[in-house]
């Protein structure tokens, strides 16, 4: 071995294998991991990490996030980089920038804002725009420095909107001739480098205007076309599964046997569904048996909102009286509500009828705490009940603590049995993965890009309403599970040859910090921002990136283009 660029002294390895940690050395050579093994011998002045009583992990590999637009003006990939992740996949759910014509332009940004949550005014100023097909746009964001490697999918929406222009949009069925040139641009994005194809066929995508997705009911000739012409890649996809489930689960097996293209989804618990998910999972099984490679995406927590009067969500979002106010900076905003005449206005009203499940649903709202698991008495209905007080009252007020910036939980998925124990089931399986983290979307009212730290406090050390996890099984969830399915086989272990991306905690102080909003977006756009504490160091390709949860100013992240050997 040649002399060491840095040695990791003493920490407990757990190397992404799914084996139990043990106590040793990692002796790292420029970018790559050059040995791991009991007392490794240096050169003085080699500069060294102490990570004795520290844990030592590969860097995590997130599979599901919307950085597109984001990465193409800043360097810093936040939230997922202060929790240990270090590759990051972009272009989830069929939407992002490109392929797109200028002329197009104003409906990708629509259907962004609406379907994640991006403001039309950070996107219109942010977004620089100095390609136009997709393999220009992996140069643009090629041209960047990260302080985590970054990879791209093809979006159909994108796709459909730059073949079709407004008939795409509206959903009208694309021609021979469209599907054709959609195949031969989701192939040229491929072999630029993507790593795989998304696709959304579910009803909530919508622009802020109701339009739904391009892609929703995308005919399946248009999907198989396309898949069979992919030549690499994955397929990802989310879906409602209602139109019946079984004619869509067909439908893309079908699509599966026709390109031979592994697939990957979101499965989730529905509060309407609470068991159907299982169902789902037993196809999965069945499907893989056949020689199928389908996955199904989960997270190890609820899928939700976050509430708050400095939020883009709550339960008085619609009504007259606070729109009134809504457009104060939250100082004087929480002023306003505080005054006794506005708050019997804002209470007496009601809210929007399609929204009431969703954000008036107070047995399913609590106070947000760091372990995403909260018993069902501490919900707003339940203590209002116990104060003897009307619950909106009550959530009214527990959204005016902290200066009007506290903030509050609304699980939506994943969540249908109060506790997480579906949750352990879907994690466990044998077919899924690790993602729905959705960094760099929804950014005003969820931030669950710190699910990663949130696996290993929770599950593997914290949890007290059931069976934990072994923190050695969630490190390969985290880190070479997910990157085997990407194919990025040079990354997501620990051992001699593969790529220095790694983490050391402190995995007893291990710990998620309370969201914050920001204001640093284009335009003074505000976003919500976790950190964490414990992570003593993370690295990517062997520099150090994050240390004791500050930025280093190392930039030494890339566009990945391709599956990796």
């Amino acid at each position: 071995m040649a002399d060491p660029t840095l040695i990791i002294r003493g920490g407990l390895v757990a190397d992404g294998t799914g084996t139990p940690p043990r106590e040793a050395d990692i002796a790292l050579s420029g970018d790559r991991i050059a040995a791991v093994e009991r007392h490794i011998a240096a050169p003085r002045g080699t500069p060294e990490i102490d990570a004795r009583g520290k844990l030592v992990t590969p860097g995590f590999v997130d599979i599901h996030t919307h950085y597109d637009a984001q990465a193409t003006w800043t360097s810093e990939i936040l939230s997922s980089s202060l929790h240990g992740v270090t590759t990051a996949l972009l272009g989830n759910c069929g939407v992002g920038f490109a392929p797109c014509r200028p002329e197009a332009r104003d409906m990708l940004v629509k259907l962004m804002e609406g379907v994640e949550d991006l403001p039309e005014v950070v996107l219109t100023e942010g977004l620089p725009w100095n390609w136009e097909s997709f393999p220009e746009y992996l140069n643009a964001l090629d041209s960047r420095p990260y302080d985590m490697d970054i990879a791209t999918q093809v979006p159909h929406a994108a796709l459909r909107v730059h073949v079709m222009g407004r008939r795409g949009f509206e959903r009208e069925p694309a021609t021979e001739a469209d599907r054709a040139e959609m195949a031969r641009l989701a192939r040229e994005g491929i072999a630029a480098g993507a790593l795989g194809f998304s696709t959304s066929r579910a009803i909530a995508h919508k622009t802020l205007a109701g339009e739904p997705t391009p892609t929703l009911g995308a005919a399946e000739i248009e999907l198989a076309e396309i898949a069979r012409g992919l030549g690499g890649g994955w397929m990802q996809l989310i879906s409602d599964f209602d139109e019946p489930a079984e004619e869509e689960w067909e439908r893309l097996l079908r699509i599966m046997r026709l390109s031979g293209r592994p697939m990957t989804f979101s499965l989730l618990q529905r509060e309407s569904k609470p068991d159907f998910w299982r169902w789902i999972l037993a196809q999965v099984d069945r499907a893989n048996a056949e020689g199928l490679k389908v996955s199904g995406q989960v997270m190890g927590r609820p899928v939700g909102l976050m509430f708050g009067w400095e939020l883009s969500q709550h339960p008085f979002l619609t009504r007259a009286a606070y729109q009134e106010v809504a457009h104060l900076p939250i100082d004087a905003r929480a002023a306003a509500l505080r005054d006794p005449e506005r708050r019997a206005r804002i209470l007496a009203e009601p809210t929007d009828p399609a929204l009431k499940a969703r954000l008036n649903n107070y047995a399913r709202i609590y106070k947000l705490t760091m372990d995403y698991e909260p018993p069902p008495d501490s919900s707003v209905l339940e203590q209002a009940r116990a104060m003897g007080r009307d619950p909106e009252d009550l959530c009214y007020d527990w959204m005016l603590e902290e200066g009007g910036r506290a903030i509050l939980n609304r699980p939506l998925l994943n969540y249908a049995d109060g506790n997480l124990d579906a949750i352990r089931e879907m994690v466990t399986h044998p077919h899924t993965l690790m993602g729905l983290g959705d960094g760099g979307a929804h950014v005003g009212y969820i931030c669950d890009a710190s699910a990663p730290t949130h696996m290993l406090t929770h599950w593997a050390r914290d949890r007290a309403r059931g069976a934990k996890l072994p923190v050695e099984f969630v490190v390969k969830r985290l880190s070479a599970d997910n990157a085997a399915a990407l194919g990025l086989n040079d990354r997501g272990r620990l051992a001699p040859g593969l790529k220095a991306d790694l983490n050391v905690i402190d995995f007893d102080e291990l710990s998620i910090e309370r969201p914050n909003m920001r204001y640093d977006l284009p335009a003074g756009g505000k976003r919500l921002v976790q950190g964490a504490r414990g992570y003593v160091a993370t690295l990517v390709s062997g520099q150090v990136v994050h240390q004791n949860g500050e930025a280093t100013g190392a930039l030494p992240g890339r566009l990945i283009r391709g599956a990796k050997p």
